[in-house]
């Protein structure tokens, strides 16, 4: 069995609607684009590092759609080694609508989508999952993960579609290695999926007797 690896970018209050640019999910959002200037190279390293390995994509609509556009057109270009890979593995879509599938190796996951992940795990080692938020929200309340590459952003918005929106459900993680920060404050952080659901304990009542006496 394979590996689902969401690759995540979120402000530090889980924003992660179109980090990407102003065109990506404009809708109501006037923060499009918000990644950009926290961008250095180490942060850059790290991104393109955990591509290595990929045998195939997961992706929502929207993201498709804005792949689709760019990377088929970006090959023998600054970014042509993570143009070859998407262009080269299969890519899987999951959309309830009727979308274009023009991109070499794409295929439209059917209505069952927990089950078409399930396939999809089956059949390749390391399967990534790329913004897609609604996509995101859905395998994190399945836990139809196995890893969370997260990168945290030192900015707040305080608007926008949030990761754990929309019926999170209790999940236990466990951090991979230890964190890391680029030189302007974003933060990497790995997490692998755990077993059960998160415990619950006491950190110990007050001295009750203090300032008392008998």
């Amino acid at each position: 069995m394979g590996l689902i690896h969401i690759e995540l970018f979120a402000t530090l209050d889980l924003v992660g609607q179109a980090p990407g640019g102003p065109d990506e999910d404009p809708e109501g959002f006037t923060f499009g684009g918000w990644q950009a200037p926290l961008l250095d190279e180490v942060t850059g390293a790290q991104i393109g590092a955990a591509y290595e390995g990929t045998d195939a994509l997961l992706l929502g609509r929207r993201t498709y759609d804005i792949f689709a556009a760019y990377w088929p057109h970006q090959e023998g270009g600054e970014d042509d080694e993570i143009a070859t890979l998407f262009n080269s593995v299969p890519k899987y879509v999951a959309s309830r609508g009727r979308p274009d599938l023009s991109w070499a190796e794409s295929t439209q996951l059917g209505p069952d989508l927990a089950g078409a992940v399930r396939e999809i795990r089956d059949r390749h080692e390391h399967v990534k999952v790329v913004g897609s938020l609604g996509l995101v929200q859905t395998l994190l309340r399945e836990k139809l993960f196995d890893r969370l590459d997260l990168w945290v952003h030192p900015v707040v918005l305080g608007v926008g579609k949030k990761v754990f929106d929309g019926g999170a459900v209790p999940t236990n993680v466990t951090l991979l290695e230890p964190p890391v920060a680029g030189p302007k404050g974003t933060v990497y952080l790995r997490y692998g999926l755990a077993d059960g659901t998160p415990r619950t304990g006491d950190m110990g009542a007050p001295d009750r007797g203090a300032g008392h006496d008998g």
